[in-house]
């Protein structure tokens, strides 16, 4: 299956409800991709651009953005990018079909 990584931040009203009240939200992500049946191998908050990342695991596309779409639409996150991780093998196998693309630049 592939691999999802994405990238949050909560917005300011996130934030100051999980202060009044912590929660760990690492139960309602794993729900979130179980519910697609796809697996959460990770979850962490971070300083910087954004609050948090997590690794996610889902059987297709589709399944990881109706995931991203029903989170986002939750309204809880100011931002969540989400980037498809490609293995090594799959790296590879693009390379060599890359080699056969005839690409021409523009202009040129």
């Amino acid at each position: 299956m592939p691999l999802y990584l994405s990238r949050f931040s909560y917005t300011p009203e996130s934030w100051a409800r999980m202060i009044g009240n912590p929660e760990d939200r690492r139960g309602a992500a794993q729900a979130y991709i179980e519910s697609v049946g796809g697996k959460l191998h990770g979850f962490w908050y971070a300083f910087g651009e954004h609050d948090g990342y997590t690794l996610w695991e889902a059987p297709d596309n589709e399944s990881m953005a109706a995931v991203a779409l029903a989170i986002t639409g939750g309204g809880a996150l100011s931002s969540l990018e989400t980037t498809v991780l490609l293995t090594v093998d799959e790296t590879m196998d693009a390379l060599a079909k890359a080699a056969k693309v005839r690409y021409k630049a523009p202009g040129a």
